[in-house]
């Protein structure tokens, strides 16, 4: 029974809910980065690798140390600085490993640190009653992973469309940034249709 929970939570986050196309979270690095399909790919991945690692981490600190001494009203800035540490992790990580990844995301890196949907999923997995659940920090860790998975298949689908429309001829008026809005509306309405899918 708990492995039919866990890939609900795992389809669910990757489709159903998706925080950039159903829960409108984290746009800023899905309309930034998504020009190229290798940014994206490595945006998706940190960010995947961050989301997991959040869920995991903020889901330990939340029941072993925010609950225990009476200061839940603090979570939102324990879970930033926790995942402030990951990102500069990430950071590290990929500037050593692959400098034009590094250089390509630029600015959108660290912006990791304030994209609302890894926080997104590290408070909806407190308010999901995960923390008192059995299993609790698999089914967090899991929504996490899941999360990231789903982020990065936005991406990659908005990348590949841009870069599509490139060879387009598109009116000038809709160039840019219109059309940008426009496809991530229609992706919007697509994964919509996921809703009513029975798992």
């Amino acid at each position: 029974m708990e492995i039919k929970v866990l890939f609900t939570i795992l389809i669910s986050t990757i489709f159903i809910n998706n925080y950039v196309l159903y829960q409108i979270l984290g746009l800023c690095p899905f309309l930034g980065v998504s020009k190229k399909l290798d940014s994206a790919l490595g945006m998706g991945l940190a960010v995947i690798f961050v989301m997991t690692l959040a869920s995991f981490i903020t889901y330990l600190v939340y029941k072993y140390i925010l609950v225990p001494y009476d200061i839940t009203y603090l979570r939102t800035i324990f879970f930033i600085l926790v995942i402030a540490a990951l990102v500069q992790l990430v950071e590290m990580i990929i500037e050593k490993t692959s400098p034009g990844l590094y250089q390509a995301l630029g600015i959108f890196l660290p912006l990791i640190t304030t994209n609302c949907a890894v926080l997104g999923v590290a408070v909806l997995n407190i308010n999901s009653g995960f923390i008192d659940a059995e299993m609790g920090l698999l089914k967090s860790v899991i929504q996490g992973f899941g999360g990231g998975v789903g982020f990065t298949l936005a991406l990659l689908l908005m990348a590949g469309i841009r870069e599509r429309l490139e060879l387009a001829e598109i009116p000038e008026n809709l160039k840019g940034l219109p059309i940008t809005f426009i496809i991530a509306g229609i992706m919007a309405l697509a994964f919509l249709g996921f809703s009513g899918m029975k798992i």
